[in-house]
């Protein structure tokens, strides 16, 4: 152990500004200054005093600088604690204690960051003995000041002048080495990911990010294998954005109702979600199904054309996912539909042909693992900012999420198709971007209200929705006659306009609306609508928070709703009771918000 008994502070940085400065301020307080390589010769070539870190280690530099800083001399002096062991210890190995440690890296993501940057060229930015120093340092902070950024220079030079390092200090700048760090690590691994593992099982390249400008962009998992498999074609930033929300909502409906279960996702929400219940004939019309061979045996290609069916305007150019393995029919009924891209549980090898042929072969196929399970916590960055939460892993189970009716007063357990339809819309809200209403009847969802700032809004939104879904089935829209060659999507526009009471008046909409058709059908009247909305009922809604004001609820029952589950918390929810009340509509307590954004 050296008899001089001085301060020591370890320098061995790459950005050396503020360097002089600092060890000036270093010298004029008694401190010893040792240095590596390049920040030796920037300190002495200042004429300011400095020895090599070869002075305790009594080693030389080797391997081109690889080595230098990786020595017993310089960690153990840095790892020492003021117990009488580590003390011993030191004596008897000649160290001296370490105080002071200034480091900062090798420019590892400045390197890789250029273009057409070499393998060789990045593995030698990857800086070793640096990140040993400052994980040393950092852990013995207790101890040891540890400075990683020059600019926490001057105001430490004040604390030093002031004889007052304050442990607060010391913790605060021990936190931003141990996060250097681990972002340094993090653009390595992140790097050899994309070098190494390609488009492998656990990095995978997007086409593009949220905008075809968005580029480069990819989807990893840091650790094991990505829980989906690309059978055909190559997804993109939003594609992946609404396949594992879809998938979520589908393997959770298919838990919750024990039934093979839908979603179609648009813009990551629900444009539709359902569970394979059989089909009437005038539904199976309504959807577009009515041809399809062998659906009425498969209850996955019946939630499909539920989910899809149900408002196939927002539909148009889906991502689909299925909690079960596709079967022939639903492959017949995606086949010819508008869509982005499937994720399910597996598909037969003759459903997969037939997807495979889908957009000349470009049409996304993903198959997931169903025993996947997410981590606890889920992080996403924000213009820089990391935010970090634990998953909503709120489970919905239907004969225990609805048990608590608060009015009507004294009521019993609600029916099995009440549960069954208040599961189904509660667990769409879960993957529905706040504020969100969803409608649902027949174990489908009818109408869904997303991302409106006003929840009445939504209110409306979803109740609109469910009223044209229920238009679809007047005897007038079974009817209509279309000219042949009409395409699907333009039929379901034609619809649309007239259910949604759109039809135009004149002009060259009017005749573009005209031109679809054998006969034009005639708008319905406001006293047709309403007779017909009438006969409309057994609703069920949730909503994703209480509502907040009666004026929902009385939308509500204009679409023929007869049971609610919600939040409550409300000062108005006395109000909406009672509105519900009088209204004859079932209210339960559902008592766990479900914002999703």
């Amino acid at each position: 152990m050296s008899t001089d008994t001085r301060p020591i502070a370890i320098l061995s940085v790459y950005d050396k500004t503020g360097l002089l400065d600092l060890a000036n301020g270093f010298i004029q307080k008694g401190v010893r200054l040792l240095a590596s390589g390049g920040t030796a010769r920037a300190i002495r070539d200042a004429g300011l005093e400095v020895e090599d870190i070869s002075a305790v280690t009594k080693a030389p530099e080797i391997l081109g600088g690889r080595v230098k800083t990786l020595h017993p001399a310089v960690h153990g002096g840095i790892l020492a604690r003021d117990i009488p062991s580590d003390e011993k210890d030191l004596a008897d190995q000649h160290i001296n204690k370490v105080d002071y440690v200034i480091c900062n890296l090798y420019p590892f993501v400045e390197t890789i960051s250029k273009p057409d940057v070499t393998i060789p060229q990045a593995v030698e930015e990857i800086d070793i003995g640096g990140v040993t120093l400052l994980r040393a340092a950092a852990k013995n902070h207790s101890r040891i000041t540890i400075l990683s950024d020059p600019a926490d220079y001057a105001s430490f030079l004040s604390d030093l002048s002031s004889g007052n390092i304050s442990a607060e200090t010391k913790q605060r700048l021990a936190l931003k080495a141990f996060t250097q760090t681990a972002e340094y690590d993090n653009a390595i691994s992140s790097y050899f990911r994309q070098t190494y593992a390609g488009n492998g099982t656990q990095h995978l390249a997007l086409r593009y990010g949220a905008n075809p400008h968005q580029k480069p962009a990819a989807a990893y998992v840091p650790h094991g294998s990505l829980p989906f498999t690309a059978l055909s074609g190559q997804p993109g930033y939003i594609n992946l954005l609404d396949a594992l929300n879809a998938w979520a909502l589908v393997k959770e409906l298919d838990v919750a109702t024990g039934l093979p279960a839908a979603a179609s996702f648009k813009h990551v929400s629900p444009a539709g979600a359902a569970i394979g219940l059989p089909l009437t004939p005038e539904e199976a019309k309504v959807y577009m199904v009515a041809d399809i061979d062998g659906i009425e045996n498969s209850g996955l290609a019946q939630a499909y054309a539920r989910a899809r069916g149900a408002d196939r305007m927002s539909s148009f150019g889906d991502l689909l996912a299925l909690s079960r393995e596709v079967d022939v029919p639903t492959a017949k009924i995606i086949s010819r539909e508008v869509s982005d891209g499937v994720i399910a549980a597996g598909y037969t090898p003759e459903a997969l042909e037939i997807l495979k042929k889908k957009k000349g072969g470009k049409y996304l196929v993903l198959q997931m693992d169903v025993n996947y399970e997410p981590p606890a916590t889920e992080e996403r960055t924000v213009y820089g900012v990391h935010l970090v939460q634990r998953r909503n892993d709120a489970r919905i189970v239907p004969a225990e999420t609805f048990s608590k009716v608060l009015v009507p007063a004294g009521a019993g357990k609600l029916p099995e198709e009440a549960l069954r339809d208040l599961a189904v819309a509660t667990i769409a809200l879960k993957y529905t971007q706040s504020n969100s209403v969803c409608y649902a009847l027949n174990g489908q969802v009818i109408g869904l209200g997303a991302g409106q700032q006003s929840r009445i809004h939504c209110t409306r939104l979803a109740g609109d929705k469910a009223d044209n879904w229920w238009m679809r089935f007047h005897e007038r829209t079974l009817g209509l006659k279309f000219k042949k060659g009409v395409k699907r999507p333009e039929k379901s526009n034609a619809i649309d306009l007239l259910c949604s009471g759109q039809v135009p008046k004149s002009g060259p909409e009017r005749e573009d609306f005209e031109k679809q058709f054998e006969e034009v059908p005639a708008p319905f009247t406001a006293e047709e609508r309403e007779a017909w909305l009438s006969r409309l009922t057994n609703v069920a809604v949730s909503s994703d928070a209480f509502f907040p004001f009666s004026d929902n609820v009385y939308r509500l029952a204009r679409s023929g709703v007869k049971y609610v589950a919600a939040p409550t918390g409300s000062v108005n929810d006395p109000a909406v009771f009672e509105a519900a009340e009088k209204l004859g509509i079932t209210f339960v307590e559902q008592g766990t918000r479900l914002f999703h954004h």
